[in-house]
């Protein structure tokens, strides 16, 4: 008899364990980086296609991950947030690991083919750190994410590692406005990150769970949070100089003023998951928009 498939509702929280408005954060860098390669008039589709898939395969193995182990730990049992698939336990914590390295999987088969392609062998150093970073997120017996250095780790691999990597293997050598706008996705990146446990700040602290968040405070909170969300549009002014278009690019203001306003007026948790959506969203218009600055 063939097996039965998962119920819509099970399908529908494995869809959510993905995370899938996370994603944006993984496309953005690639994007910018997927630019200057162009602008350099070395751009490979298969490369930049290449590189995708480790940004996403990467950024969803570390969402699974994260559900996993902060569900067997018992810190889901605390979140206000969508539900998770193992604090739910709506699905067996074995499983939510195999789909976390089956993720990680696709990372290192994609990573190996860019290295394959371009004979970067140090590449593959990288790519191990990567995922060591992945993992020990919320993973280990003493996950960085609990000591407040998830922002850190996130601004650094979803900012100017994606970029910069991406726009190395197409080029063979690393353009200088891969660390600005690699700085500026990082910052988007980690704000997202920031909000999120500014959200989850009350449930942390009684998990145990020491996120910057909960070292900072509430005011402190918001204020970094503000930092991160304007430094984008600071790196800007300086691009703007250098690239013709770029100034159009502040026109995602519209979309980001509202995310600080929400950050300090929000009264509810509620409030804050909704601006997690139009923050990831404004990350993503932000490097479309310069992206095409900066081929263009």
């Amino acid at each position: 008899m063939a097996a039965k498939s998962a119920p819509p509702k099970t399908r529908a929280l494995w869809l959510s364990g993905a995370r899938p408005r996370t994603l944006p954060l993984a496309i953005a860098p690639v994007t910018l980086g997927m630019a200057s390669a162009w602008w350099a008039g070395e751009f490979s589709w298969v490369l930049s296609a290449l590189a995708l898939v480790v940004a996403l395969s990467v950024q969803v193995g570390v969402n699974y991950a994260n559900d996993y182990s902060d569900g067997i730990r018992g810190t889901d049992d605390y979140r206000v947030g969508p539900a998770r698939l193992t604090g739910s336990g709506a699905v067996q914590p074995q499983l939510v690991l195999r789909a976390a390295l089956f993720s990680f999987a696709l990372t290192a088969t994609a990573g190996l083919a860019i290295v394959l392609l371009t004979g970067q062998r140090w590449l593959l150093a990288v790519g191990a750190v990567a995922l060591f970073a992945a993992w020990f997120y919320t993973g280990g017996k003493k996950p960085y994410g609990y000591q407040g250095l998830g922002e850190i780790v996130v601004f650094v691999f979803f900012g100017p590692v994606a970029v910069v990597g991406t726009a190395f293997i197409q080029l063979g050598s690393i353009p200088w406005e891969t660390w600005l706008t690699g700085s500026a996705a990082g910052l988007f990146a980690s704000a997202v990150l920031l909000v999120n446990n500014l959200r989850d700040i009350d449930q942390d602290q009684q998990a145990g769970k020491k996120t910057l968040a909960v070292a900072l405070g509430r005011t402190s909170t918001r204020v970094v949070l503000t930092v991160m969300l304007l430094g984008p549009y600071v790196i800007l002014a300086f691009l703007s100089s250098l690239f013709l278009l770029a100034p159009y690019v502040y026109f995602t203001l519209l979309l980001t003023i509202p995310t600080i306003v929400i950050v300090w007026s929000a009264k509810t948790a509620k409030e804050l998951i909704l601006n997690l959506q139009l923050m990831t969203l404004a990350a993503l218009v932000y490097a479309i928009g310069l992206g095409l600055a900066i081929a263009l």
